[in-house]
């Protein structure tokens, strides 16, 4: 084997193990987890603190991504979003994903256990679980619910990041894992729902398979009724300005209009552009947030 063979052919397989950790889900809850830091004190954190909370974070959401794509490599196979997963193409054995898995988990605790602190590092390790054995292996193979119930270890960057730089998770922290909460069963139904043929495939029971596309419209509705409510709440306990309370209002409009649309004049387009919005709608409201905490009106 040549060398430029040889350096492809490993440039290759690290990007398999970089697929295993879903970087993009992954970039999302870290960035949620970055916010959370720099609300958590009144001006800036201790850098240090930042980038070590970032690291452990990170590769302990890494760590929970690749135990799922190992507990879903067969169901991935069976879908034509995630046939090409390094798991589900057998490009990666179970014994490489576990000791993968193991040594950035392990990694990633060390670090916020030594150079953050022990609060942050049982959080995120209970977030691992949470999402890796609680919602992938138990929750849902077994309700149409699972995104709700499960949806919690999901929602709790923020307050991992709060624990970070505070060592403590007070109620404004709770509040953002609320938002992030209530934002999953839209965000993922619209996916589901546009993606309903796959999800019948693989076996698992989302909520557009067992309760049928009429249903599903009208829970992503009353949902989205419910995070818009829910967003204003850190302008009324005075944890936000008027920057974010606008900002909030413009994009839970666009939020609701998405959602109505759905309900009412339901199309894959419009469940697939809710859906790309849906990201671009979480990742501007945690911005909102940040721009008032430094900038309050």
């Amino acid at each position: 084997m040549t060398t430029r063979a040889a350096t492809h052919k490993q440039s290759h397989r690290i990007a398999q193990y970089w697929a295993l950790t879903k970087p993009r889900v992954t970039q999302l809850a870290v960035f949620c987890a970055v916010i959370g830091m720099f609300l958590a004190t009144d001006g800036l954190p201790d850098w240090r603190v930042v980038i070590a909370a970032t690291a452990g974070i990170w590769l302990l959401a890494g760590a929970a991504f690749a135990v799922n794509c190992l507990a879903e490599r067969e169901i991935d196979a069976r879908m034509a979003r995630t046939a090409r997963r390094p798991m589900a193409l057998g490009d990666i054995s179970v014994t490489q994903t576990v000791v993968f898995s193991a040594v950035i988990g392990g990694a990633g605790m060390w670090i916020l256990y030594t150079l953050v602190n022990p609060l942050t590092m049982w959080l995120t390790f209970v977030t691992f679980v949470g999402y890796a054995v609680i919602y992938t292996m138990i929750l849902k193979p077994a309700t149409p619910q699972n995104i709700v119930i499960g949806g919690l270890s999901g929602a709790m960057p923020p307050a991992l990041g709060w624990a970070a730089v505070a060592n403590d998770v007070p109620m404004q922290a709770w509040l953002l894992v609320l938002i992030i909460f209530l934002w999953t069963p839209p965000h993922f139904w619209a996916l589901a729902m546009y993606r309903r043929d796959d999800y019948a495939k693989s076996g698992l029971p989302m909520l557009p398979v067992t309760h049928g596309m009429s249903f599903t419209q009208f829970h992503v509705f009353l949902y989205s009724i419910a995070l818009a409510a829910t967003t204003l709440l850190p302008f009324a306990v005075r944890m936000s300005g008027l920057i974010y309370l606008v900002s909030a209002i413009v994009l839970d409009a666009i939020f609701l209009w998405y959602g109505w649309r759905i309900y009412k004049h339901y199309t894959d387009m419009v469940a697939r552009k809710a859906f790309t919005f849906s990201i671009v709608y979480l990742s501007l409201l945690f911005i909102a947030l940040l721009v008032d905490h430094y900038i309050p009106l």
